[in-house]
């Protein structure tokens, strides 16, 4: 029975390694999907600055249009002024000529506003290109760094998994099929656990007096009534010092 629980710990400890390494399977991706996260937010930081600049020059066109409209209607009432007899409707051309002219001296001070915003955004977008780009680098290089990751973890998981196919023969069928229902049941974390006390180490509750000395004898296997682990005496997985006999 000793051998028997020597084996069973050793394919444990496997079951357990494996079982981390596929929750670190679960849980790298997720590092990655941060990183990329991130990622997009940059690319839609160019993407935004790239509008505003867009914008300004749309901006900046329509100004254009709109005073060369104006200048167009000065054209026009300049020209009519040469066929206007009276004086009223001369003044009054006259008046229309003066308010086109403020209206573009108006619009000429927005597109100067435009051409100065138009010069800062462009400066902006130039250095949060350039910053943007590399942190994009370095989040590439990160998420590199993470497949790399997670494809050593599937290697050690995949060996660890042959070496398990190995272990399990050192069990007997009976204890193996006994370990692999209570593992079934229990999910996560270690389903042998050893006697401590009379207490069980997996759940901390008392074992009946007749099942702790059955175990510590190392009679049959036991499981704890309460948590239903495989429970064992860890003294008996101690090497018994060698009997040195004196000689004369």
């Amino acid at each position: 029975m000793k051998t028997q629980i020597k084996s069973l710990l050793e394919l444990q400890d496997i079951d357990l390694q494996i079982e981390a390494l596929l929750l670190k399977e679960k849980e790298i991706p997720k590092q990655k999907e941060k990183l990329q996260i991130q990622e997009k937010k940059l690319k839609q930081e160019i993407e935004d600055s790239e509008k505003t600049h867009k914008k300004l020059v749309l901006d900046q066109r329509e100004c254009e249009r709109q005073i060369a409209q104006l200048q167009e209607q000065i054209k026009k009432y300049n020209n009519q002024l040469q066929g206007v007899k009276k004086n009223e409707e001369y003044q009054a051309l006259l008046k229309e000529i003066d308010e086109i002219k403020k209206q573009i001296g108006l619009k000429e001070e927005e597109q100067i506003k435009i051409m100065l915003q138009m010069d800062d955004a462009n400066l902006f977008f130039l250095e949060a290109k350039k910053r943007i780009e590399t942190e994009i680098q370095q989040l590439k290089k990160q998420e590199e760094q993470i497949d790399k990751e997670l494809q050593e973890v599937i290697q050690e998981r995949k060996g660890l998994e042959q070496r398990r196919l190995e272990a399990q023969k050192s069990v007997s069928p009976e204890l193996l099929s006994h370990y692999l229902r209570v593992k079934q049941r229990r999910k996560t974390g270690p389903v042998v656990v050893p006697l401590k006390d009379e207490i069980c180490s997996g759940c901390f509750m008392q074992i009946l007096p007749q099942v702790v000395n059955e175990i510590m004898a190392s009679e049959k296997i036991h499981t704890c009534r309460h948590c239903g682990r495989i429970l064992y005496y860890p003294g008996l997985l101690e090497e018994q010092e060698p009997v040195i006999i004196p000689t004369d």
